[in-house]
């Protein structure tokens, strides 16, 4: 099968069966793992909470999804190494699949919690393993591309998830939709093959395979790891705080029409997904993989500062901005494909799987110091203190981490 691959052409390698199931298979994930941010007020008024107790519960929720991500970035990424990126694919999406069916019928805040907890487990194998797959069948020229066709895609499932609530018959609809896409998504993944990088180390008894823990019992393997996560937090930044909270930030700039934080997240992955697709390309024009994220880490800075301090009027602009903060945080690919490539194949999938799960779990962090903030700053000043963290550790990160641009995946971690 690796013998027919390289006989390929370039757009066969880019749309060949992993690639294209992978990208499906992230667009059904990003569904599911954006949905409770975009019905976040309207599945909680209708349960009978108040506006403060939506903003307090909602935000309680979304910490319980995102731990589950973190959790099962971990579990995920360790089977990836020692069971193969393949038994991920399957076991991560039907865990996810049942969570998000069951969330259609949810009636209480705590099932709720419980039910985005187990979802968040299964959403955080979905990406990580399918990069690993895609970068390892693909040719090393052809890696920044391929990702970045996966993951441009795949966040079109934002969108799609939007226009499902809105056009669909509401927030219940949608968590079945998406439950339902992904039992169908693991028909498809039935012809897709494993990575041939993979299977020649799957029955080596001599080598230790998925050992989450030797990400920390090595300085270099353990910065290498700390920096590949602190590149990632200005995407979640602008996710899950500037996107996630927009109706706050209308409600203080006196914004006249009501902003909807599903819409605004809504805007913000079309312009991600665009900045996805587009990320590879620089990265192949550029040569370097360093260039390109930092490029972008430079325009998502100045679309944070004007979001925040250039006291928008209006609707329309504060989404027209989320466009183009969106954009700039479309080194997501990038990031996460540095992510693999920085580790040997005995490693990849833990590192790959662990590191945007890591990100995602940060906005634990990221809401809990906005939200204690708030009370003795403004809801700008809050967010802006947040933003500053994430932009130093990124910036420092992407200059100091080694160019991963070209470089043979086909070696072992020690």
């Amino acid at each position: 099968m690796q013998q027919n691959l390289s006989q390929k052409t370039n757009l066969q390698h880019l749309f060949s069966i992993p690639v294209i199931v992978a990208a499906l298979g992230y667009f059904v994930d990003i569904y599911d793992l954006l949905l409770f941010g975009i019905v976040r007020v309207p599945s909680l008024q209708d349960m009978g909470l108040s506006k403060e107790e939506i903003g307090v519960i909602g935000k309680n929720i979304l910490n319980w999804q995102m731990g589950g991500l973190l959790l099962g970035g971990i579990l995920w990424g360790i089977l990836g190494d020692k069971k193969g990126r393949l038994s991920v694919l399957f076991g991560s999406i039907l865990t996810y699949s049942l969570a998000n069916i069951g969330c259609g019928f949810v009636k209480d805040p705590t099932t709720y919690a419980l039910l985005r907890f187990v979802a968040g487990i299964g959403l955080a194998g979905e990406l990580g393993a399918g990069i690993t797959l895609v970068s390892e069948v693909l040719p090393k020229e052809l890696r920044a591309i391929g990702t970045s066709i996966v993951a441009g895609v795949g966040l079109f499932g934002a969108v799609a998830g939007y226009f499902t609530v809105e056009l669909f018959g509401g927030w219940r609809t949608a968590y079945f939709v998406g439950g339902g896409l992904g039992v169908i998504l693991l028909l498809l993944r039935i012809s897709v093959f494993e990575s041939g990088m993979f299977e020649n180390i799957k029955h080596q008894t001599g080598v230790k395979k998925g050992n989450f823990f030797a990400l920390f019992t090595n300085a270099d393997r353990l910065s290498r790891y700390l920096k590949c996560i602190a590149i990632g937090m200005p995407t979640w930044f602008v996710i899950g705080i500037l996107a996630t909270f927009a109706n706050e930030f209308g409600e203080k700039l006196g914004i006249a029409e009501e902003i909807k934080p599903g819409k605004a997240i809504m805007f913000c992955y079309i312009g991600l997904a665009i900045g996805d697709l587009a990320s590879g390309f620089i990265s192949q024009f550029l040569s370097s993989r360093k260039k390109s994220v930092s490029l972008l880490l430079v325009l998502t800075l100045i679309c944070s500062i004007y979001y925040l301090y250039a006291g928008m009027n209006s609707a329309q602009e504060l989404y027209t901005v989320c466009v183009f903060a969106g954009f700039s945080v479309g080194y997501w690919a990038m990031f996460v494909t540095i992510g693999a490539e920085q580790f040997g194949t005995n490693l990849r999938a833990t590192a790959a799987t662990t590191v945007p799960n890591m990100v995602r779990g940060t906005v634990i962090g990221m809401t809990s110091l906005y939200s204690g903030l708030k009370p003795s700053l403004d809801v700008f000043n809050a967010a802006a203190i947040v933003g500053i963290i994430c932009f130093v550790l990124a910036f420092y990160s992407i200059l100091t981490i080694p160019e991963t641009h070209n470089k043979d995946l086909d070696y072992l971690e020690e």
